[in-house]
């Protein structure tokens, strides 16, 4: 005698109905350039200083950001998430105020 085929038994089907969702893409956050501003009164050394101890660059990347700031008028110490470049800016004029600099940074939306 010959069983009855029943779907759902034996071949995997669970008799559930699933509907695949598309993926849903995340954007990536957007990024801020941390810039340098030049004055006359915060010296080199301390900028190279900052750019070390701050942003965490190395004694020759710190030398050429801190001359591109003195030679052109600002440079771009690295490029961030919004709340990280916030936070190194901050950290970066509380460093300045408490060596009696006036050293100025600002952020600006990566370009794309």
């Amino acid at each position: 005698m010959a069983t009855k085929h029943r779907p759902g038994k034996d071949d995997g089907d669970t008799g559930v109905a699933t509907a695949t969702r598309k993926k849903e893409q995340l954007k990536k956050p957007p990024r801020f350039k941390v810039l340098f501003h030049n004055d006359n009164y915060t010296t080199m050394e301390f900028v190279v200083w900052v750019l070390q101890f701050i942003f965490h660059k190395s004694e020759s990347d710190a030398l050429a950001i801190m001359l591109n700031v003195h030679k052109t008028g600002y440079g771009v110490a690295g490029v961030y998430t919004k709340d990280v470049a916030d936070t190194k800016v901050a950290q970066t004029h509380a460093l300045a105020k408490e060596h009696d600099y006036p050293l100025k940074l600002s952020i600006e939306p990566e370009d794309d």
